[in-house]
C-alpha cells in the first residue's frame, strides 16, 4: 500500500494553533454506522472514529512517538473529534464558509509541497483508500475551524509593550554577542619620536592596503605582526562582547564580518583588527530609505489618467527646479505628511507598500520617480538619502512580540475549548462497540 505523504497527515491532524484540537475526518465506510458520541444535536460515527485512528496510527509510524493502546487512543482520538465538532458547530453558527475557490487553492498547495501534481497527489491518496472527495470536505472544514479560532481566540489576543519589556528583561533572553577576531600589531616603542610613529602608521596602512588587494591576513600577521599570535596567523579565536579590548571595544561592534579595521593607536603601537565571524545576539543591519512623496487620489472627479498627467507635470516642474516640498503642501492629497513638505521620514524594507517599494528601491539619491499607482492612489516620490541602520533591536522586540502572542494565543485557545466542552451535551457510546 502506498504511504500517505506525512505533510498530508500533519496537516490534517494539526490546525493552525497546534493544540489538542484536531480536524474531523468524515466517514469512508458505506452502509450502517454505529453512533459512538453525540455532541449536541450532532453525531459522531464508527467510521469517523476508525478513520481518523488510521491516521494517527500512520503518523505515528513515520514519527519517532510510541504508539500508546488502542484503549487509549481511540479515548484520545474520539475526545478530539467532539472538540472538532463543537468547533465546527461554532463556525457553521457564525456563518463561516469556505468557499470551492479557497479551497482549490489549499489542496493544491498541499500537493504541491509533497512535489506532486494534483492528479498523482489524488491517485495517492484513493490509492490508499482515502476518498478525495472525503479529503477536501476534511481540509474545508479544518479551514472552518482556523478561521473560528482566529475569530474567537487570536484576533482578540494583545500584546503591550510592557509584556514585551518584562520578556526581554529576564535573565538569559538577550545572548550575549560574540567575536572571531585576528589581530597585526605594527609596535611601537615607548620612547618613540613623532618620525616613528609615523612611519609605524605608514607601515600599518600599508599592510591594509595588501590586505584590501586581496593579500592573506594570516600569512601577513605571521611575516609582519608583532602580537603574540603572529605565528597563528593573528587570530586571537571568540572574544565575548565584554571581554573585548577596550581599544577594540570602540570598532569591532560596527564592523560586518570579513571587514578590517583602520589602523587603531594604543601605546603599544598600531592595531589590524579583521573581524572573521560574529555568533550570539547577531546584529540585523538593514538599509533605510528617506522620502517624500506627493500622492493624488482618485474620484468621480479625477481619473487614473487624469491624476497620472498632472503628476508628471509637477514632476517636471521638480526636475525644473522648483521645491518638492512647496509642490507637496500644496498638492498632496496625503494630509499627514503633506503639512511636512510630503515627507515620510526613514522607512525600513517592508514598511510600505509593495508598488511603493518597488518604485523607491529604484530611485538614486535626489532622483524623482515616474507617477506611479498603489491601492491609495497615485503617486510621485523622491528619495533623499539611504542609510545602513541596526534595526537589531526592533528585530529583537519583534520576535518577543510573537513568542508572548504564540503563548498567549495558546493558553486562550486551550481555555475557550475548555469552556466550550463545559457547556456542551456530550453522550459516549464508545464502549457499546468493538473498534477494529
Amino acid at each position: 500500500m502506498t504511504t500517505l505523504p506525512l505533510i498530508v497527515l500533519i496537516f490534517l491532524l494539526f490546525p493552525v494553533f497546534s493544540l489538542d484540537a484536531k480536524p474531523p475526518s468524515s466517514p469512508i465506510a458505506t452502509g450502517i454506522d454505529h453512533i459512538v458520541a453525540v455532541v449536541n444535536d450532532d453525531v459522531i460515527v464508527l467510521s469517523e472514529l476508525n478513520n481518523r485512528i488510521r491516521t494517527v496510527q500512520m503518523e505515528l509510524q513515520q514519527g519517532s512517538a510510541a504508539s500508546p493502546s488502542n484503549a487509549k487512543l481511540r479515548k484520545q482520538v474520539l475526545k478530539r473529534l467532539i472538540l472538532d465538532r463543537l468547533q465546527l458547530q461554532k463556525a457553521k453558527n457564525a456563518g463561516i464558509q469556505i468557499d470551492d475557490e479557497r479551497l482549490n487553492q489549499m489542496v493544491a498547495s498541499i500537493a504541491e509541497k509533497n512535489r506532486l501534481s494534483l492528479n498523482q497527489f489524488r491517485e495517492i491518496l484513493e490509492t490508499d483508500g482515502y476518498k478525495f472527495s472525503v479529503f477536501r470536505e476534511n481540509i474545508r472544514e479544518q479551514l472552518m475551524i482556523r478561521e473560528i479560532q482566529k475569530r474567537r481566540v487570536a484576533n482578540r489576543v494583545q500584546v503591550t509593550d510592557r509584556e514585551i519589556d518584562n520578556y526581554l528583561s529576564k535573565p538569559g533572553s538577550k545572548q550575549e554577542r560574540e567575536y572571531h577576531l585576528a589581530h597585526i600589531l605594527i609596535s611601537v616603542r615607548d620612547s618613540a619620536d613623532i618620525a616613528e610613529v609615523t612611519a609605524a602608521r605608514r607601515k600599518a596602512e600599508q599592510v591594509i592596503g595588501q590586505i584590501n588587494a586581496g593579500e592573506n591576513f594570516a600569512k601577513l600577521a605571521i611575516t609582519m605582526s608583532d602580537g603574540q599570535k603572529a605565528l597563528e596567523g593573528g587570530d586571537l579565536g571568540w572574544r565575548k562582547e565584554k571581554q573585548l579590548p577596550s581599544l577594540f571595544a570602540d570598532a569591532v561592534p560596527d564592523m560586518e564580518p570579513g571587514e578590517v579595521s583602520d589602523p587603531l593607536l594604543s601605546t603599544s603601537g598600531f592595531h589590524i583588527v579583521k573581524l572573521i565571524d560574529v555568533r550570539g545576539n547577531q546584529r540585523h543591519i538593514i538599509t533605510q530609505t528617506k522620502v517624500r512623496h506627493i500622492l493624488l487620489r482618485t474620484d468621480e472627479m479625477i481619473s487614473d489618467t487624469d491624476a497620472e498627467i498632472r503628476l508628471e507635470q509637477l514632476r517636471e516642474r521638480i526636475v525644473q527646479g522648483e521645491d518638492f516640498e512647496e509642490l507637496a503642501k500644496s498638492h498632496s492629497n496625503d494630509n499627514a505628511s503633506a503639512i511636512k513638505g510630503g515627507n515620510l521620514g526613514w522607512v525600513s524594507p517592508g514598511e510600505m507598500v509593495p508598488k511603493f517599494e518597488q518604485a523607491i528601491n529604484k530611485l538614486g539619491p535626489m532622483e524623482v520617480s515616474p507617477p506611479f499607482r498603489s491601492q491609495f492612489g497615485w503617486h510621485i516620490a523622491q528619495v533623499i538619502d539611504r542609510r545602513k541602520y541596526d534595526g537589531t533591536e526592533k528585530v529583537r522586540r519583534a520576535k518577543a512580540r510573537g513568542e508572548i502572542r504564540k503563548r498567549k494565543i495558546e493558553e486562550q485557545l486551550r481555555a475557550w475549548l475548555t469552556q466550550l466542552r463545559d457547556e456542551a451535551y456530550v453522550e459516549y457510546r464508545l464502549e457499546e462497540f468493538q473498534v477494529q
